[in-house]
This record gives structure tokens, sequence and C-alpha cells, in this order.
């Protein structure tokens, strides 16, 4: 009967760090998704603002726009690769990597969570290209 409870005890061991382990998991997608959210909406403010003057057209600064969402990932202590895309919107794509807590008892020592977020400019009150 005692080998019988070391058993159970350890397949309840295990199924508790795999539910504290996938919840580390979820936590590191938001964590991700809201930093590139962020580092996104920090590059598509980024207005060239030579060319709203001049033109009175509204478009990204591509390289205020690239610096100013990296900056927001280094501050933020995360690393993550930032994209003009077109002239009205920037994508950031990050990868949060966390230690797994009991799952290196199964091999898997680290959880890994991709996201990624486009920001666009929109200028007005009712967006653009709207009359």
């Amino acid at each position: 009967m005692s080998i019988f409870a070391v058993i159970i005890t350890l397949v309840v061991l295990v199924l508790f760090g795999a539910v504290v382990d996938v919840e580390q998991n979820l936590e590191a997608r938001r964590d991700a998704t809201t930093v590139a959210q962020e580092a996104a909406r920090a590059g598509a403010g980024q207005v060239d603002l030579d060319r709203a003057y001049a033109r009175g057209e509204f478009t990204v600064d591509r390289r205020s726009a690239i610096r100013a969402a990296r900056t927001y990932l280094r501050d933020a202590g995360y690393i993550g690769t930032v994209t003009a895309s077109g002239t009205r919107a920037i994508r950031v794509q990050v990868t949060v990597t966390r230690p797994a807590l009991f799952l290196p008892v199964i091999g898997i020592t680290h959880l890994r969570a991709d996201a990624s977020a486009t920001a666009n400019l929109i200028t007005g009150v009712r967006g653009p290209d709207r009359p």
C-alpha cells in the first residue's frame, strides 16, 4: 500500500506542477501580447512631421517609429523585432521565455510564448481614408 501512496503522490505532484507551469505559460503569453501591442502603439504614434506640414499627409516616420518601439521593448526588458508595415503601421513581434518550475522533472526546462501586434496610424475622428 505504501508504494501505491508514493506513486499517487508523485502523479499528483506532477499534475500540480503542470498546472502551475501552464499558468506561467499563459501569463508569459499575456505579457508578450501586452508588450507587443504597447511597443507597436509607441511606434505608430511617430508621425512624419515634415510630410504632414508640407503636404497634409499623415504617415509614420519609419526611423523614429522603429526606434520608439525598440526603446519601449528595451525599457520594458523584452527582446523583439520591429518592422514598418506600409506607410501607416508598425509591426512588433515579441518572444518571452520563462523557466519552468515543475516541468523540468519531465525534461521541459523553459516555457516560451510568442506574440505579435500591428498598430496603425489613424488620424482624425473617423480614421484614415474616410470622408
